[in-house]
């Protein structure tokens, strides 16, 4: 494993490049403990350090820092991970580590999402959000169920009448022009067009 590169990041981290490709992040203390410049190549033993204990740990450590501020779904939490430049295997390690501990968990975070915004968003736009987050449609799908085994209930027809009225919309005096745009906006905000065709009493 031949270093081609070393580019700073900061007056701490710096960037190694391995085969001209972005290998790892390192420190400045440990280019030197693990004998890591440019044109050379990695002792073996050293390398396996990098790779098995200290890239790894570091990963896990970013991991839960992460997870003390907010919740992330696994795409997100990988997606971070990425930022900073992890390998592949660190960042699935990892991702591993505090799902084992259920610090991760999708279908969780699922259910959490749509019980805080079943009375404000559609059940189309709750999907869209938790589809840019990365949850799967399998996982996407036993929220739904879980989410109505506890209970669950939306009513979209009473939200469009709040957000008609909050539009100050008038049904009897609105003309096309004024029935299409609210129409529109209404199918922004992921409501059916049937939904949309009975609040707006176009039917």
């Amino acid at each position: 494993m031949t270093v081609t590169q070393i580019i700073p990041i900061t007056k701490s981290r710096s960037k190694i490049y391995v085969d001209q490709e972005l290998a790892f992040v390192l420190y400045k203390g440990e280019l030197r403990l693990y004998h890591v410049r440019e044109g050379e190549e990695i002792p073996p033993e050293d390398c396996r350090r990098i790779f098995q204990e200290v890239l790894p740990k570091r990963a896990r450590l970013r991991a839960m820092n992460l997870l003390k501020n907010r919740e992330y779904t696994t795409s997100q939490l990988r997606a971070k991970l990425k930022e900073g430049f992890y390998p592949q295997e660190a960042i699935e390690d990892a991702l591993e580590y505090v799902a084992s501990f259920h610090y991760t968990d999708d279908l969780r975070y699922a259910v959490d999402f749509i019980t805080c915004h079943e009375n404000d968003r559609s059940r189309m736009r709750i999907e869209q959000d938790l589809l840019r987050r990365g949850i799967s449609r399998e996982i996407l799908e036993k929220a739904w169920l879980e989410w109505e085994d506890k209970g669950g209930i939306q009513d979209e027809q009473s939200m469009i009448l709040e957000l008609l009225a909050k539009r100050r919309y008038d049904p009897e005096s609105a003309d096309k022009k004024e029935q299409q745009r609210t129409y529109a906006y209404l199918m922004r905000k992921g409501f059916s067009g049937e939904q949309i065709r009975r609040a707006l009493g176009l039917f």
